[in-house]
């Protein structure tokens, strides 16, 4: 348990019949009238649904436990990703569900950071930015360059984004791991 004056970002409340819900952002609000409140924007963990609610401030709030351990992409087994503990080698599997977009940047070797909550995987977190290669895209076709124009590529992953035009098949490029959206070329 702790108290609402304790929040802060990134702890995860256990809420409304035990679901888990992530603290994005809050703010303790004093008003000329009326007891002091604090108002939060709260994401579900395994949902990923933002809202806002307003809590009393001093009430009391459950918190919940959650693990988040660097592991490393290992390999696919079936559905399951395999990810690796580097501290203990011990293996885990983890669900595509659970894996979520994250899967659309994974290849083996990658790390990750693993959140778990009883025993139960509740997301896979990658970097902000990852480098990965562009496996195909058509060639840029000479005096589009002028517009800034994208064209789709499909990165070693099999993952499917626009890039500008002059990106050719072959190129490293840094990608956003949030929002699937080019950030440039990687210098080799």
């Amino acid at each position: 348990m702790a108290s609402t004056n304790d929040l802060k970002n990134g702890l995860v409340l256990k809420l409304e019949g035990g679901q888990l819900w992530s603290v994005v952002e809050f703010q303790h609000v004093k008003p000329g009238k009326g007891p002091a409140f604090v108002r939060t924007k709260l994401k579900n963990v395994l949902s990923g649904k933002v809202v806002d609610k307003t809590f009393n401030a001093g009430v009391k709030v459950e918190t919940a436990t959650v693990d988040k351990r660097g592991m490393q992409f290992s390999y696919m087994d079936g559905e399951y990703f395999v990810f690796m503990d580097m501290d203990t080698y011990d293996q885990l599997m983890v669900d595509r569900k659970s894996v979520g977009d994250a899967a659309n940047f994974l290849l083996e070797g990658f790390e990750a950071v693993v959140a778990q909550h009883e025993g139960s995987v509740l997301y896979v977190e990658l970097p902000a930015a990852v480098e990965l290669i562009v496996a195909e895209t058509e060639p840029g076709v000479q005096g589009d360059r002028s517009t800034g124009g994208t064209k789709p590529a499909k990165l070693e992953t099999g993952y499917e984004i626009q890039v500008p035009l002059f990106i050719t098949t072959g190129e490293k490029i840094k990608v956003d791991t949030r929002t699937g959206d080019y950030l440039g070329r990687v210098n080799s």
